[in-house]
């Protein structure tokens, strides 16, 4: 099979199911909203750096990082648009969770995961426009889409604005009921989530089972180099062993999901860009859990708050 098809071919995945998938992706927004406090934002006055660090790590150095590593490899264009679509999204919904069972900060994951998903709605369609842009093949794509950022502004805002006010005030008001919500809404929504991505690999099997291979590697490679970022960064700002754990798993856990939502919508389901960002939703729960069972066995040194 020639490697242009991958770049011209679309994905099976109806109107039906895109709406579905946009449910989908809210009621994940919603579940993980429920456990976010305004207190969460109050944190970045008091110890800043950390929080800062994590948002910088997400939305500056991986799309950079990501850049240099499209630059080496020159993979495939649509790919290519697949690896800076996931770098362009916040942080995955499952962060919090795994960071949890990696001995980090959670507070400090939520408290990332909080700010990067308001920062997400203009910061997802800049650095995707912006990186994709600097390189030749995928700039090619971005001006046969006619991609408009403002409207992803509009339909970002819509999916993970919403649904993070929402929640957000049910937590403020009653937050006992957002409690008791969060406990049925984020394992339910995000199983239902998983099902959907894997029903879009389902269908397209065909194509996803010729270049399984050549994605798979990309994939981890990429996953990999997101989680040295984080790590490293927050290992050279002198960040605690706990705060660099979840720098490091924002870093590497990304939201696929809107990454999929976004490239049925503008980019009609182009076909190596969706391959790619459906299988890293597979694959950086995979890193993500084998990372979290690694550091979960090992001991936190220090006491150290920052």
């Amino acid at each position: 099979m020639s490697n242009s098809i991958l770049d011209s071919a679309v994905l099976n995945f109806d109107a039906q199911a895109q709406w579905v998938l946009n449910i989908a992706l809210a009621l994940v927004m919603f579940g993980v909203s429920l456990e976010i406090a305004i207190e969460d934002f109050k944190r970045l006055y008091h110890r800043p750096k950390p929080i800062m660090a994590g948002v910088f790590s997400q939305f500056i150095l991986l799309p950079a990082i990501t850049f240099l590593l499209v630059w080496a490899i020159e993979p495939l264009p649509s790919i290519a648009m697949g690896m800076f679509m996931v770098a362009a999204c916040p942080g995955g919904n499952v962060s919090n969770f795994i960071t949890n069972l990696a001995k980090g900060n959670t507070a400090l994951s939520v408290s990332i995961t909080a700010f990067t998903t308001v920062f997400a709605v203009v910061m997802t369609p800049l650095n995707l426009t912006f990186w994709g842009g600097l390189y030749a093949p995928s700039a090619e794509i971005l001006k046969e889409v006619s991609l408009s950022p403002s409207q992803m502004v509009k339909l970002v805002a819509l999916l993970l604005g919403l649904p993070l006010v929402l929640g957000m005030y049910i937590n403020h008001r009653r937050p006992q009921l957002a409690l008791r919500l969060a406990r049925v809404f984020k394992p339910l929504s995000l199983l239902f989530f998983v099902l959907l991505i894997f029903l879009a690999l389902f269908n397209n099997r065909d194509i996803f089972i010729n270049y399984i291979l050549y994605i798979f590697w990309i994939v981890v490679l990429h996953n990999l180099m997101a989680f040295m970022t984080g790590y490293s960064f927050a290992r050279v700002i002198g960040l605690s062993q706990r705060n660099v754990r979840s720098i490091t798993i924002e870093t590497g856990i990304q939201n696929s999901g809107l990454g999929l939502l976004l490239i049925f919508s503008f980019f009609d389901g182009l076909g190596g860009m969706a391959l790619l960002t459906a299988f890293w939703g597979i694959w950086h729960l995979v890193s993500g859990l084998l990372l979290a069972s690694f550091w979960g066995r090992k001991p936190i040194k220090g006491k150290r708050l920052i």
